[in-house]
C-alpha cells in the first residue's frame, strides 16, 4: 500500500484546489490557475497586483464539522472574506462542495494523533502553490502554512486562537504527541509575517511564551459574532423537548470536556445553587476516557445529593445540538456560566451575550474584554467553585438584574463585535503583506 493525500485519493485533492470559495459560498472553477506573487517576472507581478489578492485559509474545522470557537470564527471569516479577497479554504476531514478537504495519510492510521495531522499539513502545503498568502488557524493547520511560506515565498499569518504551552493538560490526550504540536506552534508562529491575537490578553500571552516574536508583528483582531443569526429566540419548544421547567431560572454551560473549559469548577460549585435552580450543561466530546469520568460522576453526585441537597433539574445533553437549539437555550437561560481557567477570548461568551443573557465569566485571558463586570455580567476568579457559586446566586436571586444585563450584553455584542469589521481588519493585514512584498521584490530588481 503506497501513501496518499486523502483518503479518497491525491487526485481529488488536486483537483478541488483549483476552485477558490465565492463570495455566495459557492466554488469557482478554473480562478485559481494564476501563479503566485513570486520573484519569477515583472510582467506578472504587475499583473497580479491588479487582481484580488489570492488567499489560501488553512483549517481544521470547517462546516459542517465545527466543534470549537477556532471553527467558528474561521466559518464566519471565510464567509466575511469572500468578497474582499480570491478566497480558498483548506480544511481537513470530510470532502464538502465549499472548501479543500485534505486527510491524513493511509499509513498512519494507527499513529499518534500529531503525526496524523503533520501528513494532513503536508498535503495542505502542497495544494496551496497558487496562492499568494497563507493564513493559517491552530497548531492543526500552522506547519501547513510555515511550510507553504518556505516553499512558495508567500507571507503565512498566524492567528492564535490559544496557545499549546499553556495548555499542558493536553498531554493527557495527545501523550508524546503534545510535544509536536507545540513545536508546530512555535515554529510557525515565530517565523510568521505577521500572528493575529484574538484579544488583548492573547497578545501578552503570546510576547511572554514567544519573546522572539517582534511586538510590531503582532495584531489584535478580536475574535465576532452574527447578532443577526444569534439572537433571541422567543419559542420554548427545545425547552419542553428536554424537560427544562420554563417557571424555574436555570444556569447553562456550553463546551467541550476539557481542562481548558473548567466545567468540574462548574459542577461543584453547582451543589451551593439557589433550590429551584436548573443546571442545563450542553457539554460532549471529553479529551479523554479520564475526563469523561470525572464529569458523569459530578453529575451523579449533585443528582444523587452526594455534598448536599439532590438536585432533580441537572440537565446533561451529550450531543452536539443544532445551532438553532442552542440559540433557544441560551435565550431562555438567566444566566451563561463561563468557567474557563484558560480562555483567549470566548466566542461562547459574545454567542450568550447576543442571545441577551448575563454571562459569569472566569477573569481570565480575553474574557474580561468581552464580559463587561457589573454590566453585562460578573466576573470571578479561574478555578474557584465557590466564588463562581456566589455570582451565579447572586444573578439566579434577582432576575431583573440578570435581565437588564442581559440586554446590555446584546447591545454590547451588536455594537463591537461585528464580523465584517473584523474581515475587514483582516484583508487590510493581508494587503500591508501583500505590499511589502512588492517592495521587496522591487528592491531585488523584479519589478
Amino acid at each position: 500500500m503506497t501513501d496518499k493525500l486523502s483518503v479518497s485519493g491525491s487526485a481529488r485533492v488536486g483537483q478541488a484546489a483549483a476552485r477558490p470559495l465565492s463570495a455566495s459560498g459557492s466554488a469557482r472553477v478554473g480562478q485559481a490557475a494564476a501563479r503566485p506573487l513570486r520573484a519569477s517576472g515583472s510582467a506578472r507581478v504587475g499583473q497580479a497586483a491588479a487582481r484580488p489578492l489570492r488567499v489560501a485559509l488553512l483549517t481544521r474545522e470547517y462546516p459542517p464539522e465545527v466543534y470549537g470557537g477556532a471553527g467558528v470564527h474561521v466559518t464566519y471569516l471565510a464567509r466575511e472574506l469572500a468578497p474582499l479577497v480570491d478566497l480558498t479554504v483548506h480544511c481537513q476531514g470530510a470532502d464538502r462542495p465549499d472548501a479543500v478537504a485534505h486527510r491524513p495519510w493511509d499509513l498512519l492510521a494507527d499513529a499518534n494523533q500529531a503525526l496524523r495531522v503533520v501528513s494532513t499539513d503536508l498535503s495542505m502545503a502542497a495544494a496551496v502553490g497558487s496562492a499568494q498568502l497563507v493564513h493559517s488557524h491552530t497548531w492543526y493547520a500552522n506547519l501547513g502554512g510555515h511550510l507553504a511560506a518556505m516553499l512558495y515565498g508567500i507571507p503565512h499569518v498566524v492567528t492564535m486562537h490559544s496557545l499549546e504551552i499553556l495548555r499542558p493538560w493536553k498531554a493527557e490526550q495527545l501523550g508524546g504527541g503534545y510535544a509536536v504540536s507545540s513545536w508546530c506552534e512555535r515554529v510557525a508562529a515565530t517565523s510568521a509575517a505577521a500572528v493575529v491575537a484574538v484579544s488583548e490578553g492573547m497578545r501578552a500571552d503570546i510576547m511572554t511564551a514567544y519573546p522572539e516574536i517582534s511586538p510590531e508583528r503582532i495584531r489584535v483582531i478580536r475574535n465576532g459574532i452574527d447578532t443577526s443569526e444569534y439572537r433571541p429566540d422567543p419559542d420554548t419548544d427545545v425547552l419542553d423537548r428536554y424537560g427544562i421547567d420554563k417557571n424555574c431560572p436555570y444556569v447553562i454551560f456550553v463546551g467541550r470536556i476539557t481542562r481548558q473549559k473548567g466545567l468540574p469548577v462548574l459542577l461543584r460549585a453547582a451543589s451551593e445553587l439557589i433550590p429551584d435552580a436548573q443546571l442545563v450543561l450542553l457539554a460532549g466530546q471529553a479529551d479523554t476516557r479520564e475526563q469523561q469520568a470525572e464529569v458523569t460522576e459530578l453529575v451523579e453526585g449533585l443528582r444523587a445529593g452526594r455534598n448536599g441537597r439532590a438536585r432533580s433539574g441537572v440537565i446533561w445533553i451529550p450531543e452536539m445540538l443544532p445551532k438553532s437549539e442552542v440559540i433557544q437555550l441560551l435565550t431562555h437561560a438567566t444566566v451563561f456560566a463561563c468557567p474557563s481557567v484558560y480562555e483567549p477570548l470566548g466566542i461562547v461568551n459574545l454567542e450568550a451575550m447576543a442571545c441577551g443573557t448575563a454571562v459569569v465569566g472566569s477573569r481570565t485571558g480575553g474574557i474580561p474584554e468581552v464580559v463587561a463586570e457589573g454590566e453585562t455580567g460578573l466576573l470571578v476568579p479561574p478555578g474557584e467553585p465557590e466564588a463562581l457559586a456566589v455570582a451565579l446566586n447572586a444573578l439566579l436571586g434577582d432576575p431583573d438584574r440578570a435581565q437588564a444585563m442581559g440586554q446590555a450584553g446584546r447591545k454590547r455584542a451588536v455594537a463591537e463585535f461585528g464580523w465584517s469589521a473584523i474581515a475587514a481588519q483582516t484583508a487590510e493585514l493581508y494587503a500591508e503583506l501583500a505590499h511589502s512584498g512588492l517592495k521587496r521584490l522591487s528592491s531585488l530588481g523584479f519589478v
